[in-house]
């Protein structure tokens, strides 16, 4: 047999198939190696996420070969739309890893809400410090003659407040205080009235005398 019939062969043609397969194997896992090797060192900026819906982010992510991590949510921030988000890590420029994680806090669709707590007698100089510390903002204050100096009534939007309401913080509430003053001044005058119209009985009663 010579070299030509033996390349037609079907040991030849079997040799020919396994050596193209163990060639295409080994291209395969060359090109793997390379890639590998080569992303195996790269550096990701992080990109800004700032003010991106999720829908957003999760593509920007991905293209870039980089995971995703929801924190919970934050407190509202008006500045920022809603959903969006407010915070991430790592922060914006700096560089990672292929595949790490990027951490982001959205934005909620609004401010917390806060129960309104029996706040009723308390004195003015109680109940403002601790409402603002709350998160709320103080309204008007209006001043109803009484015999303390204490706080009769919280109104947000024109409507009484009752303990146990709850209102988003930064609501503005209205008071409504005692003015102990007033009612001195009331009764003082009521007294002073007495007093002319006893002293003009008298003088009267005299006069017929």
């Amino acid at each position: 047999m010579n070299f030509i019939q033996f390349l037609f062969t079907k040991t030849f043609l079997k040799q020919l198939a396994l050596a193209m397969v163990v060639i295409v194997v080994f291209v395969f896992l060359i090109m793997f190696w390379l890639k590998f090797t080569t992303n195996h060192d790269q550096q990701i900026e992080v990109p800004n996420l700032a003010k991106l819906t999720l829908d957003k982010v999760e593509d920007k992510l991905n293209a870039l070969d980089l995971r995703l991590e929801i924190l919970d949510s934050a407190n509202y921030n008006p500045a920022f739309p809603k959903f969006s988000v407010i915070e991430q890590i790592p922060a914006p420029g700096k560089f990672v890893k292929e595949n790490r994680k990027i951490y982001i806090i959205l934005n909620p669709s609004g401010y917390r809400k806060i129960e309104i707590p029996e706040l009723i007698g308390k004195t003015q100089r109680q109940v403002e410090p601790f409402l603002r510390a709350l998160g709320f903002e103080i309204g008007t204050i209006s001043y109803r003659p009484h015999i303390s100096d204490n706080v009769l009534e919280m109104r947000y939007k024109g409507e009484k407040l009752e303990a146990g309401t709850t209102l988003e913080i930064t609501s503005v509430i209205d008071l409504i205080v005692g003015d102990a003053k007033d009612t001195y001044r009331e009764e003082g005058e009521s007294i002073d009235s007495l007093d002319i119209k006893e002293d003009i009985l008298i003088n009267t009663d005299e006069f017929n005398d």
